[in-house]
């Protein structure tokens, strides 16, 4: 075997070891050059050279090729031509190390680790020449004649592949931006949550524990980069949120039902007014206070005593009460918008649809006004509203009966509208959300 070898040229000592300045060959590379090998060029109808570097780019990201990579490649691509993959070619192409240095802006050692990187990741071929140098030639027609330096076979033979991966990249990016915009809504839904928790009053050990999973979680999911890990966490923080939601509602539906079916009132039988009628609606005007928002602090201005007053700046005419700008209100209370006279209303329009409004629910005037002096007009109105969203069956005598429960409750202290409109704007928002699925 020695004298064999001798024979061929070859000193033992050097395949012991000793540099030859070749270039060293590994798996990876002959695995490269093997696959060059069988690319026989495409027709003329066949793939051109910039289908191959879309394709390799579209994938690039998803095969983990960064973008020195990516560069490195794509410059590579300037000195091939299309008659160079055609069939009987080789998309071989000689730049020098010196122009690949200039244009990648790294140094000579830096250039060789590339493109030994590119090697071993089967993206191009090494064709070295007998004196390790790359150079080439053409004839008149542009066909190459002699080449030595990087075949980018390989990135032909791969192209079923990198179509193949940037299509499935495509889909997981979307899947994966789905799952993203769907942890988004969970978390909001869990903000809005605990916040009313906690205005509510009613954070507990359960609710801090419950908190604490829906925060860990939610900081989890923003470092997660693979599909199924994602599908996992999104799940659970939809169901926290599911469970929070129910765990809420059951909560305040023992407080909201404080204004039960047979509200307080008479024991049978309509309730009775003890007013009088006026003949002069200048004497039952009601004047509410602005200086709450709560909108507990009003009055019925005394026949015999009349009051002046400033009228509601534009600020306090469209401002929120308990949350809710007018404009939510005839959302989240259908029956009352049908009574407004304009599209952007006022609360001042709100107050005067709902006083049309409580015709229909039977509500008396005299009850009306009771209700604008204990509530204030707004929450007056938005009380209205509420009975307006009740199923006719949800009453056990009348919707008037009802408001006068309402009232009666409010005067000592045990209403809570906020919690109402709650459930109502959750409600809403779940209906919207099984409408858009």
């Amino acid at each position: 075997m020695s004298t064999e070898m001798h024979a061929a040229g070859v000193q033992v000592g050097t395949i012991a070891g000793r540099p030859t300045g070749f270039r060293r060959l590994t798996v990876a590379s002959m695995a490269t050059e093997s696959e060059a090998r069988e690319f026989s060029g495409f027709g003329h109808n066949g793939p051109r050279p910039g289908h191959i570097l879309a394709a390799f780019k579209a994938a690039a990201p998803f095969l983990g090729f960064g973008s020195r990579i990516v560069h490195a490649v794509d410059w590579l691509f300037r000195f091939t031509a299309p008659q160079d993959w055609l069939e009987g070619a080789r998309p071989v192409v000689w730049p020098s190390a010196r122009m690949q240095q200039e244009e990648l802006q790294l140094s000579a050692t830096r250039v060789k680790a590339l493109n030994r990187l590119l090697i071993e990741l089967g993206l191009v071929a090494a064709k070295d020449s007998p004196n390790g140098k790359r150079y080439g030639r053409r004839d008149r027609d542009g066909k190459i004649i002699e080449a030595y330096g990087f075949d980018l076979s390989p990135l032909a033979q791969r192209l079923e592949e990198f179509q193949r991966v940037s299509e499935e990249g495509r889909e997981e990016r979307a899947r994966m931006g789905q799952l993203r915009r769907r942890a988004t809504i969970a978390r909001k839904a869990l903000v809005q949550v605990f916040e009313a928790v906690s205005e509510f009053g009613l954070i507990d050990d359960a609710w801090r524990a419950l908190s604490d999973e829906a925060h860990t979680l939610s900081r989890a999911l923003k470092r997660v980069e693979r599909l199924d890990e994602m599908e996992i966490g999104v799940a659970g923080l939809e169901r926290r949120r599911l469970e929070a939601e129910q765990r809420l509602q059951t909560q305040l539906a023992k407080d909201n039902e404080s204004v039960s079916k047979d509200p307080v009132g008479t024991d049978s039988g309509p309730h009775i007014d003890t007013y009088k009628e006026s003949l002069n609606p200048k004497k039952d005007t009601v004047i509410v206070s602005e200086r709450s928002s709560s909108g507990f602090e009003g009055t019925v201005e005394p026949n015999n005593r009349p009051q002046r007053r400033t009228e509601p700046t534009e600020h306090e005419e469209r401002g929120r009460v308990l949350r809710l700008h007018p404009d939510e209100l005839a959302v989240v209370a259908p029956r009352l918008r049908a009574y407004l006279r304009v599209g952007d209303p006022k609360w001042s329009d709100i107050v005067e649809a709902a006083d049309m409004l409580r015709r229909d629910l039977d509500v008396s005037r005299p009850l009306w006004i009771e209700a604008c002096s204990v509530l204030g007009r707004q929450m007056a109105a938005i009380a209205l509203a509420v009975v307006s969203t009740k199923d006719p069956e949800h009453f056990t005598r009348t919707a008037g009966h009802y408001f006068h429960g309402m009232i009666e409750r409010a005067k000592k202290g045990q209403l809570h509208l906020d919690r109402t409109l709650w459930g109502l704007r959750s409600d809403r928002r779940d209906r919207t959300e099984r409408g858009r699925a």
